[in-house]
């Protein structure tokens, strides 16, 4: 590579981090509204938030995919790529990019847990449900039995 390709390459990382810029931040408003219909168990809602986010994983992709090449060609010029204009401000968007991600990644783990924690609850209110079924047909099966001599109805 010739340092004449490094402005190139500094460019099409810079355009291809403000993609991802756009695609991260859209994200990261699904990651919030997942974690808030969780809150609220709308499974509904957060499906359809589910089947957002898949499309813009794959927007967000196929961006890193074309930007690759930029991104190695820079990370193997480092110190020659450094002294050029825009680096720095590439350098800020990979920051960027980079903090919005670990933030979505924190939302999606509070998702998570407050989702383990709904599993949890229902399993415990299932068992107690079919603990009381299984309690109720035992009375069932008492009160349905042929009255046998008792003390109500023996003579004696």
């Amino acid at each position: 590579m010739s340092p004449p390709d490094l402005p190139t390459f500094i460019e099409q990382y810079r355009l291809g981090l403000d993609a991802e810029l756009v695609l991260l931040r859209r994200l990261q408003q699904i990651a919030d509204r997942q974690q808030e219909t969780t809150a609220a168990q709308d499974i509904e809602a957060l499906q359809r938030a589910a089947d957002e986010r898949e499309t813009l994983m794959s927007g967000l992709m196929a961006v890193e995919q074309q930007i690759r090449e930029s991104r190695d060609a820079l990370a193997h010029a480092p110190g020659e790529a450094r002294r050029l204009p825009g680096f720095a401000h590439v350098v800020a968007l990979h920051d960027t990019v980079a903090g919005i991600v670990k933030g979505i990644l924190e939302t999606d783990g509070d998702s998570i847990r407050a989702l383990e924690q709904i599993v949890e609850a229902r399993r415990i209110a299932a068992q107690a449900a079919e603990q009381g079924e299984a309690t109720l047909a035992a009375y069932g099966r008492v009160i349905a039995c042929p009255p046998a001599a008792t003390l109500v109805n023996r003579r004696g």
